[in-house]
């Protein structure tokens, strides 16, 4: 067993290298350990990833706000508190706040996370209102 006490993680405010766009806070919940990492993130509205891909995939609870993911096969969704988000190994995706509102999840990376491009602005606002109920 490993025990990780709140005052052990470590947290960066603002905007985390060649990762996020917008200001974040990242906590890292729980690092790598046995290929599973444990990030709890606070996105400000419209903060949100860079275009990523995770080895053995990637869990995303949404504990607060609203928000939204994407992937080039589904397309932008809405997220919202309490939403549970499986993304398969290799899903190239996106995920961050919603234009208008702050958005926490937390997010289990399994394996090896490859970074790619910043996600287009234009593109990050594409959620339609029919989405919504989605």
């Amino acid at each position: 067993m490993r025990l990780i006490h709140g005052t052990e993680q470590a947290g960066t405010a603002g905007k985390t290298g060649s990762k996020f766009t917008g200001t974040v806070h990242n906590y890292l919940t729980m690092p790598s350990t046995d290929g599973v990492t444990i990030n709890t993130v606070n996105f400000s509205p419209g903060a949100r990833t860079h275009w990523h891909e995770h080895e053995h995939g990637q869990i995303l609870q949404v504990l607060a706000g609203r928000g939204l993911v994407c992937t080039g096969a589904d397309g932008v969704r809405v997220l919202r508190a309490g939403d549970t988000v499986w993304c398969p190994p290799g899903e190239r995706h996106w995920h961050g706040a919603a234009p208008d509102s702050f958005m926490t999840h937390t997010a289990i990376s399994l394996g090896t996370t490859r970074w790619a491009e910043e996600v287009a602005d234009e593109h990050s606002a594409a959620a339609p209102a029919a989405q919504e109920g989605q």
